[in-house]
């Protein structure tokens, strides 16, 4: 018996579920999306199971230097931070989405404190703000000075162990089970190391909640952790979602230049050392983003790493520079510590010299394709967070809103189950997960194709793009695929099951599906930046790209018809033909 409805019958190369847990929700990350939405079905009453990849505080929360945006100040409003957010999003943000997380957004903020997390205040005691590129006013709070992810993640992962959620810690999602009618029944897992569980296992519930994170991990320098793989984005594919405005990568404007051939993890210079009035620079002290947007460096991150971008071509350069040496000392210690004890690690003294920097893949502001209550088109399946595409970024994300949307999706996402559970809906029934098709299983690629598309990505379809550039992506990325598939059905070989081979696979899914879209969007909008269309086509290109995953494994990609969203429900209409890539 096989699934049916939108399910590809797609799956990873993987043993069979060795053991499995029941529950009534599972929540895949534990990021501030992740964790915010265990939360809040366990205090619904909701049996919650957390499966996260490593440990519960090593996701991307953590790394999170800036804070979080929020109307607080009395003579801040929802408004102002919806219009600068509009502005960012070129055009491509859901302002309906825009507008519930900035409504939402100071009580959820609100919440987050009440929680535990403590934000840094004045001597009085008031919240300090401070502000960040593309903001007109002072909003972002703040704690730790420049550790704000860091103290967010402490908070939430406290109140998920006092309050006694279930987790399974160490843990690779594979793939998504599903009923006989095509609608989510939990997910299958491997659990690395030691613990109560360990091998590939399944939870089974009626509603599963993908928070992931993000993907940077598909580019050759970033500044993701290791485990951003974009695992969550390739599950859906798999899983029969739409995924959308994947070309729509953020590149930090601002990240510790290292050297043009570091690979993996970078040290992130948060936007708000220019927030607080650092100034970028090139070799010769020119301050060169004055002129080319009226808020210089605290333009929106797009435009301040196409100037970067332009600089160093101008000049033939390697980086260009952040210079905050006018700060002092004792700012730097007090405001920016974290930030300065990873410049000191790499020899570098933000408060004696200018600080080398160049941009890295940081955000991905697209990914599973969302409505306002984090349900996929995909029944009984949410997404939130960095992996998720609510309409809330648009073309490019203002500086601090992803943890914001964290916060407010997750708990958009955690009242909607508990609806759908009180009133004896979807999300009550007793899931039966149905077994995969009979077919081969997607092979899986040796660890080591990992670099390959991590460089392929990042020449083809890195800050600069085109048409020629990103032939060249496809082609090669086709052809890593060809190849596997070519291997399982010509001699039923397949790499080994594994941590890093399933990782590879889904770097390359996401990598894909990343360049079909960037392919077809002719133009340059927000953080998509081609060469050989160098102007913004509202008349053409102000809609959405959404792709998803055939049962043959080839990618369908088409546009809405307009700049808003469709409806995500299983009674939308049906999309426009696709183009098979």
């Amino acid at each position: 018996m096989t699934s049916t409805g939108t399910s590809t019958g797609i799956r990873l190369h993987a043993p069979a579920p060795g053991w499995s847990l029941d529950a009534d929700v599972v929540i895949v990350g534990s990021g501030v999306a992740g964790l915010t939405a265990a939360l809040r079905c366990q205090a619904a009453g909701l049996a919650t199971v957390v499966v996260t990849k490593a440990r519960l505080d090593d996701g991307s929360t953590r790394w999170a230097q800036g804070g979080i945006a929020a109307a607080l100040d009395e003579g801040d409003t929802p408004e102002q931070h919806l219009e600068d957010t509009l502005v960012a999003g070129a055009g491509l943000c859901d302002e309906e989405a825009v507008r519930i997380l900035v409504t939402e957004g100071p009580g959820a903020v609100r919440r987050l404190i009440s929680t535990g997390a403590q934000f840094d205040t004045d001597d009085t005691g008031v919240i300090h703000l401070t502000r960040e590129g593309g903001h007109h006013r002072r909003r972002i709070v703040h704690a730790g000075g420049d550790a704000t992810g860091a103290e967010v993640s402490r908070a939430l992962v406290e109140a998920v162990r006092a309050r006694g959620v279930r987790t399974v810690e160490n843990a690779l999602v594979l793939d998504l089970l599903t009923d006989a009618e095509g609608r989510a029944a939990g997910v299958t897992l491997h659990v690395m190391g030691e613990g109560q569980h360990d091998g590939v296992g399944a939870v089974h519930a009626p509603a599963v909640v993908l928070a992931t994170g993000g993907m940077g991990q598909v580019f050759s320098a970033t500044t993701n952790p290791s485990v951003s793989t974009g695992d969550g984005v390739a599950l859906a594919l798999r899983a029969g979602a739409e995924v959308s405005d994947l070309e729509f990568v953020q590149f930090h404007p601002t990240v510790l230049f290292l050297g043009a051939d570091a690979e993996g993890q970078q040290p992130l210079v948060s936007e708000a050392v220019r927030g607080e009035g650092a100034h970028l620079v090139d070799a010769d002290g020119v301050r060169f983003m004055v002129g080319r947007h009226e808020l210089a460096e605290l333009a929106p991150r797009d435009i301040v790493a196409k100037g970067i971008l332009r600089r160093m071509l101008e000049q033939d350069a390697e980086n260009m520079f952040l210079d905050g040496r006018h700060f002092g000392a004792d700012m730097w210690e007090h405001r920016f510590p974290t930030i300065l004890a990873a410049c000191r690690a790499h020899g570098i003294d933000p408060v004696t010299e200018p600080i080398p920097i160049a941009p890295a893949a940081h955000y991905a502001s697209g990914g599973v394709r969302t409505d306002s209550h984090g349900r996929t088109t995909v029944p009984g399946l949410y997404a939130c967070g960095e992996v998720a595409c609510t309409g809330v970024h648009g073309a490019n994300r203002l500086a601090s809103n992803s943890l914001l949307e964290g916060l407010v999706y997750a708990e958009r996402i955690a009242a909607d189950i508990t609806r759908e559970r009180e009133s004896g809906g979807l999300h009550a029934r007793v899931p039966q997960p149905v077994p995969y098709a009979d077919r081969p299983a997607h092979p899986l690629l040796a660890p080591e194709t990992r670099f390959t598309i991590q460089r392929i990505m990042t020449e083809g379809a890195g800050v600069l793009r085109s048409a020629a550039s990103l032939a060249r992506a496809a082609d090669r990325l086709e052809r890593l695929h060809t190849e596997a598939l070519s291997a399982l059905e010509d001699h039923g070989k397949t790499a080994e099951p594994g941590v890093d081979t399933w990782e590879a696979t889904n770097l390359l899914c996401v990598g894909r599906a990343l360049v079909a879209a960037a392919r077809l969007r002719e133009e340059t909008r927000g953080c998509h930046w081609r060469e050989d269309h160098a102007d913004r086509d509202d008349a053409h290109w102000r809609r959405h790209i959404v792709v998803r995953l055939n049962p043959d494994r080839s990618l369908a990609v088409h546009t809405t018809d307009t700049a808003d969203f469709p409806p995500t429900r299983p009674e939308a209409p049906a999309p426009r033909p696709s183009q098979e890539q």
